[in-house]
């Protein structure tokens, strides 16, 4: 498989991953108690928590011959 494809997929599963990440953490995060110091963590770790399921697949996209 070329890399073009390779990127060509990776990207759209990326939009795809997070278009649902966010409507998953946003709704949940909608159910947190109302304290401040909860939230921001919460939305701290969810902020990040994205990148670390995506790493195999930017591994793969970048992958060479």
């Amino acid at each position: 498989m070329s890399a073009r494809v390779r990127k060509a997929i990776g990207s759209l599963i990326i939009v795809v991953f997070m278009l649902l990440y966010i409507a998953v953490a946003a709704s949940l995060g909608g159910h947190m108690p109302d304290q401040w110091a909860l939230r921001l963590l919460y939305y701290a770790i969810a902020g990040i928590g994205w990148s670390i399921p995506l790493i195999p697949l930017m591994i793969w996209m970048n992958r060479g011959r």
